[in-house]
């Protein structure tokens, strides 16, 4: 492999793919503030915030190739040292990381019925991992050789471990608690079943990319291959973000077509086996259904739900 194929290669091959999903990003951005006008303030700045770091990072490093191929253009010693914008960038995949997961931990701490032993090692993991790349910036800037960088090789490799470990976890227990809330009615599962891919798709992909740069700083040290699923990280992170927000919609409509038993937005309390003591399955009273008439309070809550029953009156507690 020719030395630009391994290093200047990948590089400009992560900036594109990232200028792909940040358009598919700001695509579902746009969609986002059209279909839910009505979202509470903290869900609009959240997605505006994760637009703003992801569109700063898009541009620090299409400044980057930038520099390397036509600023410094005829001078192979360029090509060694770091570009300006190239240490800079890690903290906005840093914050949009930090956002995203962020929510993902508030939505666990929710539909667990506020169970802190749940959240508390999502919520080490995500400040670990934030903590070692805000190290790793810090020490990065007063480097100014790709060679200088590798004295940072443990932090690169413990950010994308946790970065790993982190996603895996919310993806588990968020999938953990809509399988102890199946009810046992068809038709109420297979909205679950759903909602669990939503849960999966939320820290699969960004797992697998941080799981790639891993394994390419190991196997590949001379090479800049993880530099280009390191940028890509925080496309993942912004569009798992988006997708679980736009998909709300489509997935209360999908639901409102059934009649078995009432699915309710907000506040899982799983009971083991999904469903209630002194509930059964005969009764006919409940219905399955996603409310549709308080699209502001429910909006706002919806990401992963589940049933939650009143065990003393059998019936469905409406939020």
């Amino acid at each position: 492999m020719a030395p630009l194929d391994g290093t200047m290669g990948p590089l400009l091959i992560g900036v594109i793919i990232c200028a792909v999903f940040y358009g598919v990003s700001v695509s579902q951005v746009f969609y986002y503030f059209t279909r839910y006008p009505h979202d509470p303030l903290y869900l609009k700045l959240l997605v505006f915030a994760v637009w703003v770091t992801d569109t700063v990072h898009q541009g620090l490093i299409s400044h980057t190739v930038y520099w390397y191929f036509v600023t410094t253009y005829g001078d192979p010693t360029a090509l060694g040292r770091l570009a300006p914008t190239i240490i800079i960038e890690v903290y906005f995949n840093a914050f949009t990381a930090l956002f995203v997961q962020s929510f993902f931990a508030m939505r666990i701490y929710r539909l667990s019925g506020k169970k802190m032993w749940l959240v508390v090692p999502v919520v080490m993991l995500i400040g670990t991992e934030f903590g070692i790349i805000m190290a790793y910036s810090i020490k990065a800037l007063a480097f100014k050789t790709f060679i200088d960088l590798t004295k940072l090789k443990d932090l690169s490799v413990s950010i994308n471990a946790f970065a790993a470990a982190g996603d895996v976890c919310i993806a588990a227990i968020l999938c953990t608690i809509l399988q102890t809330s199946k009810t046992g009615f068809s038709k109420s599962n297979h909205i679950i079943n759903r909602l669990m891919v939503f849960s999966v798709n939320t820290g699969l992909l960004t797992s697998i990319c941080a799981c790639i740069s891993l394994i390419t700083i190991l196997a590949l040290p001379n090479t800049f291959v993880y530099i280009c699923f390191f940028f890509l990280m925080g496309r993942l992170y912004s569009n798992s973000l988006m997708a679980t927000l736009n998909a709300r919609k489509g997935i209360r409509e999908a639901s409102s077509k059934t009649h078995d038993n009432s699915l309710s937005l907000q506040n899982i309390h799983p009971t083991g086996h999904g469903i209630p003591t002194n509930f059964s399955k005969t009764d006919t009273s409940i219905a399955i259904r996603i409310d549709t008439t308080k699209d502001t309070q429910h909006d706002a809550d919806f990401d992963y739900q589940s049933t939650h029953y009143s065990n003393s009156d059998k019936r469905p507690i409406e939020d």
